[in-house]
């Protein structure tokens, strides 16, 4: 195996990953295969934690993961393939240039990867979707016992929902309420002036 033959596969694996990873991004596809799990015939006593939701996590992409391997490969392989194949540079050389223009390529990928796709506000926090407490506007009114619909604004959209009276009262079109609980796809709420005092 020569050189170029190495440089040409490095190629063919890296640019065959990228197009299966465009491919199948572009048309949803993810594989399901098969888990092995392996058991010991151990059994320890199980436990519980009081978990925390702390938010001074680090959520980044790693440097070295499918995209910018695959992308590395493609790169790396090009260049060296074209360098020794067409070029009459030293073998040393051009595995240097190789490897720099596929360390280039993989930053590219990287950056794109961290920078516009990870992006701290495509990050979602559920409190950010809480429905207690949430201010809201009467639609649909709520009679005696019955259902309505709210009109509230959350996470930058406009929204609706079904929504009762916490104490089974009719609610006119138009008051404004609070959403005391939120169970089963349904707003309990109560009016504004109750829950404030006014």
């Amino acid at each position: 195996m020569t050189w170029s033959d190495f440089y040409l596969i490095c190629f063919a694996i890296g640019f065959l990953f990228s197009l299966l990873s465009f491919i199948a991004g572009g048309l949803n596809l993810h594989g399901h295969w098969p888990h092995v799990h392996v058991h010991t015939g151990a059994h320890g006593a199980g436990t519980h934690a009081a978990g925390s939701h702390a938010h001074g996590g680090h959520d980044s992409v790693s440097p070295f993961n499918f995209f910018t391997i695959a992308v590395f490969l493609a790169w790396f392989g090009g260049t060296g393939y074209l360098l020794s194949r067409y070029s009459t540079i030293v073998f040393a050389l051009g595995l240097l240039i190789s490897t720099a223009v596929g360390l280039v390529g993989a930053g590219i990928v990287f950056v794109f990867l961290a920078k516009v796709l990870m992006t701290p506000e495509a990050l979602m926090d559920p409190a950010d979707y809480e429905m207690v407490g949430v201010v809201a506007r009467v639609c649909g009114p709520i009679r005696e016992g019955g259902t309505g619909e709210i009109l509230y604004s959350q996470a930058g959209t406009r929204r609706a929902c079904a929504a009762r009276s916490e104490d089974s009262v009719a609610i006119e079109r138009d008051a404004e309420v609070v959403v005391t609980r939120y169970e089963k796809g349904i707003a309990y709420i109560r009016r504004w002036e109750e829950v404030s005092g006014e």
